[in-house]
């Protein structure tokens, strides 16, 4: 089990795909290469929580986000 990373201190990147509406996520893919941890945030929110989610997880949000957006 980690410890608890520093948002501060992680590169966020948000979506290709978001346009300007407001309604962005944005995930830290350095984080996720070298842990395996799946840090996603909501880009409104930057200093509010964020998940930690498995490959699994974030893939299975990506195919939620295709389907549903």
């Amino acid at each position: 089990m980690s410890a608890t990373p520093d948002p501060q201190l992680i590169r966020w990147v948000k979506s290709t795909r978001s346009g300007g509406e407001g309604q962005c996520i944005q995930w830290a893919p350095d984080h996720a290469r070298a842990t395996g941890e799946f840090l996603v945030r909501d880009s409104k929110d930057p200093n509010g929580p964020h998940l930690t989610l498995t490959r699994e997880g974030f893939a299975g949000l990506v195919e939620f986000a295709k389907h549903h957006g």
